[in-house]
């Protein structure tokens, strides 16, 4: 952003992106909060959420909510696309109200791979197991802290991967309009704890074409002992 007037870095990707330039120039931040806020009030019924991208600890959160909540915005949370975040994930959501796992940054992150070098493609796999991980580790703190956790990014737009996520604990996915029925029949196919089984075959893969192929095509699950499979025709 011109108006910054920041030095451009050796490696942009891990300067100064963010919070970081909030921080940096919190004025910046003062004016931005100030007209999401004047925004929401001018709005009859505006639910509007903050939340701030390349946090990296806890106390970075906590620094973005006092400022927002200072501003008068009520609901506040964190993109989480920088590993350290990821395995703090507890610890941010105690700060926050809400995270949103940045998919494409966090994985670039994780595997040290630009996410604009086509030659890498294949570690920028969402179905990658660490980045799969990851994202688990953020929707169990969701889930014992009773908070939302969702994702953005192009895997929330993948139908296989839905199932996955939902399964895991994640709560929303953020998609592009075109993508929402595709995605959609596949949450609907299948209910809550098909999508925790799979989500557990998922998370136990060893690399991503695995994890894929156990989504897309999972084994049944063990019966309990002593049942019986179901007669064939209708059952009657």
């Amino acid at each position: 952003l011109p108006f910054v007037n920041l030095t451009p870095g050796p490696n942009p990707a891990l300067g100064l992106r963010g919070v970081r330039i909030a921080r940096h120039a919190p004025e910046i931040l003062t004016v931005q909060l100030a007209a999401l806020a004047a925004a929401a009030s001018d709005v009859e019924r505006a639910d509007a959420w903050v939340m701030a991208p390349m946090v990296a600890t806890p106390d970075e959160a906590a620094w973005f909510v006092q400022h927002a909540r200072n501003a008068g915005l009520g609901t506040v949370g964190v993109v989480i696309e920088v590993p350290a975040a990821a395995l703090r994930a507890r610890e941010i959501l105690a700060e926050v109200d809400f995270v949103s796992v940045g998919t494409n940054d966090l994985g670039q992150y994780t595997f040290a791979a630009d996410r604009m070098d086509g030659a890498l493609s294949a570690l920028l796999d969402p179905w990658q197991p660490a980045l799969l991980d990851l994202i688990a580790r953020c929707a169990d703190a969701g889930r014992a802290l009773g908070r939302p956790v969702g994702i953005c990014g192009e895997s929330a737009a993948d139908p296989a991967l839905a199932p996955v996520f939902a399964g895991m604990g994640i709560t929303s996915l953020s998609m592009s309009a075109r993508a929402i029925p595709l995605v959609r029949r596949a949450l609907a196919a299948r209910s809550l704890s098909e999508c925790e089984h799979v989500a557990k075959l998922v998370l136990s893969a060893g690399t991503a074409d695995a994890a894929r192929e156990l989504a897309v095509r999972p084994p049944e699950p063990p019966r309990p002992a002593g049942s019986h499979p179901d007669p064939p025709g209708d059952g009657r």
